[in-house]
């Protein structure tokens, strides 16, 4: 079995970003958003922006993921701006050819897989995700600093690559589809129908479980290496599969599968932008509970 990532490249290690801090083409981004789940109450979502401010890694900017780089005019939250207005927000935050981003999140990897993707979408492929984020940088004794930072405007130039994100009427084809895999990022006592938390109990019919938690590092955030992740993979088909569909509850932690199953290098990975809000509120659409 292969011990290195097919794409590294999409990585960024602690030890090469402190290397590289006064490069000043290097675009470094705080992409925080701070959820907490309560059992009576569900999940709150508040913005990451004063604990960006509060600390962060030297010369990174704050990347507004809950307020500004979302639609706007969609019911559902989240969901991939329009394009006019991500190219208008990139271009605003200084994201542009020749320039090279990091992104990052305090927490779990969601939020700056989520951003990668988003640019990835557009087809901008210098950005790279800060393996195991703040918590690793900061769990180093790296040097952080407080305030706020933010670049120059640039130019972005969408190359938009058709097809990464689906709908519902995709995943209703994908279900019956032998060469297409889904598979549920959320907790498996979710996906098992255990505890109810998007309308229904359980899971899209047909899909499989690879919590994207399990995809990382329990100390440090940062992906497990490659033997661990296509072992993580493997009983569920995708990584011989020609398409996999990825979903959560809000397509989120999704794209941290998605995100390693592109390290691995799978080419045929897509995104169910609006998950488990929209599916599992829909009667007509079909679930099951169990593993």
């Amino acid at each position: 079995m292969n011990d290195r990532y097919a794409h590294p490249e999409y990585l960024a290690e602690t030890d090469w970003l402190a290397g590289h801090l006064d490069d000043p083409d290097l675009r470094i981004f705080d992409c925080t958003v701070e959820m907490a789940y309560d059992a009576d109450t569900g999940y709150s979502i508040k913005n990451g922006r004063e604990k960006y401010q509060a600390g962060h890694i030297p010369g990174a900017a704050f990347i507004d993921l809950m307020d500004e780089f979302k639609d706007l005019d969609h019911a559902l939250n989240f969901m991939l701006p329009p394009p006019d207005r991500f190219i208008d927000l990139a271009s605003q935050y200084g994201i542009g050819d020749g320039r090279k981003v990091v992104l990052y999140n305090a927490g779990p990897t969601w939020w700056a897989t989520r951003m990668w993707w988003n640019l990835r979408a557009h087809g901008f492929d210098d950005a790279m995700v800060l393996n195991g984020g703040y918590e690793k940088w900061v769990g180093e004794g790296r040097r952080v600093e407080t305030g706020a930072n933010t670049y120059a405007p640039t130019p972005f130039v969408s190359r938009p690559r058709a097809g990464l994100i689906v709908g519902k009427n995709d995943v209703l084809s994908a279900i019956d589809d032998p060469d297409t895999v889904i598979i549920n990022a959320l907790a498996p006592e979710l996906h098992r129908g255990e505890r109810i938390q998007y309308g229904r109990p359980g899971h899209i019919k047909g899909s499989v479980n690879v919590p994207a938690r399990s995809l990382l590092e329990d100390e440090t955030f940062a992906f497990k290496p490659a033997t661990e992740l296509m072992a993580a993979f493997a009983p569920t088909g995708a990584l011989a599969a020609k398409k996999v569909v990825t979903y959560c509850g809000g397509g989120i932690s999704a794209i941290t599968d998605l995100f390693a199953l592109v390290l691995l290098g799978h080419d045929g990975v897509l995104l169910y932008d609006a998950s488990m809000t929209e599916w599992g509120p829909d009667e007509s659409l079909p679930m099951e509970t169990g593993d």
